[in-house]
């Protein structure tokens, strides 16, 4: 019995013995340090874009008043280097401020574990584009798959990346469907990316186009600015048929842009800037193109009239 007393002791650790409890607290917390921006890489392929905008001149300003209230994230590199994992806004906001260092916490990760590390942070933002979360998502579902492999024989890769996926949709609150649409964006030319990022097309017609071939994809762009239009998404459905026929020539990309859509007949836009000043101040907004309807009758009458007594002369 009492062997087995003294069994559930515990002995104490030499760290316990020659340190004292506030030393011992202290070794508990995250240790925090100045690193220099110039020894600080980003983290490769980061889908997180960093812009000079309003919101970064905005945290510059708090960078400069404040300092950098919460660390970044880094790990440190083989050539003695370190990475950033998060905080490529604060660092921006930092060399903009004109600071040579960043408030960093160190952190041991190996390169998966990093990734999903990164990923899971910066989905903390606010607004984040369809771009980001596409290569997110790819970066962090080929991260967890490459985390869960396993070498038996009766491991399926379909049933791992199902698996994975699954978990990842239940962290992120996409459905796995919503999540490989997404990463199927990552197939897209730059300029159809960005297309998705500005909202001028919609994500289910972009997820069409990018089963065609690059090269087509370019074609299409093209076409795309020449008729001031995007494709419906039936017209892209069409397009991926029938390049997986191998019917799909330049040609049928014309004939098929070149159709009349409902929603995307050719419109007129008035500048605000230009026109706001010649409404009457009390005509509603709802009236404006009536207005400007009768003006142009009125300017059509004009000009048969000027027309009539030049004929007459």
């Amino acid at each position: 019995m009492e062997n087995e007393r003294n069994a559930e002791m515990r002995l104490p650790s030499l760290d316990d013995l020659f340190s004292n409890q506030q030393e011992r607290d202290e070794a508990r917390l995250k240790k925090i340090y100045e690193i220099p921006i110039e020894e600080i890489d980003p983290f490769p392929d980061h889908p997180f874009k960093v812009k000079d905008d309003e919101d970064m001149m905005n945290l510059t300003e708090s960078v400069k008043a404040n300092g950098v209230l919460t660390p970044a994230t880094v790990r440190r590199k083989e050539d003695g280097r370190y990475e950033l994992l998060s905080g490529h806004r604060r660092l921006r906001a930092s060399q903009l401020a004109g600071f040579n260092t960043l408030r960093c916490e160190v952190v041991e990760m190996g390169r998966d574990e990093a990734t999903v590390f990164m990923v899971e942070s910066n989905f903390q933002r606010t607004t984040i584009l369809p771009s980001e979360k596409a290569f997110a998502y790819k970066m962090r579902l080929d991260a967890m798959n490459r985390q869960g492999q396993r070498n038996d024989l009766t491991f399926s890769p379909v049933d791992k990346k199902l698996r994975s996926g699954e978990g990842l949709s239940k962290e992120v609150g996409d459905s796995q469907a919503q999540i490989y649409r997404y990463i199927r964006l990552t197939e897209l030319i730059p300029e159809l990316l960005d297309m998705v990022d500005e909202g001028s097309m919609a994500l289910r017609p972009a997820v069409e186009l990018s089963y065609i071939p690059k090269l087509q994809q370019g074609h299409l762009w093209e076409l795309m600015d020449m008729y001031s239009c995007t494709p419906s998404h039936d017209q892209t459905i069409r397009m991926r048929r029938m390049s997986e026929e191998g019917k799909l020539s330049p040609e049928v990309i014309e004939a098929i842009m070149s159709e009349e859509k409902p929603n995307q007949k050719e419109k007129i836009v008035l500048r605000a800037d230009r026109f706001s000043s010649l409404f009457p101040s009390d005509l509603p907004m709802s009236k404006r193109e009536d207005y400007v309807a009768a003006a142009m009758e009125f300017y059509a009458r004009h000009r048969e009239r000027q027309r009539e007594r030049e004929e007459a002369r």
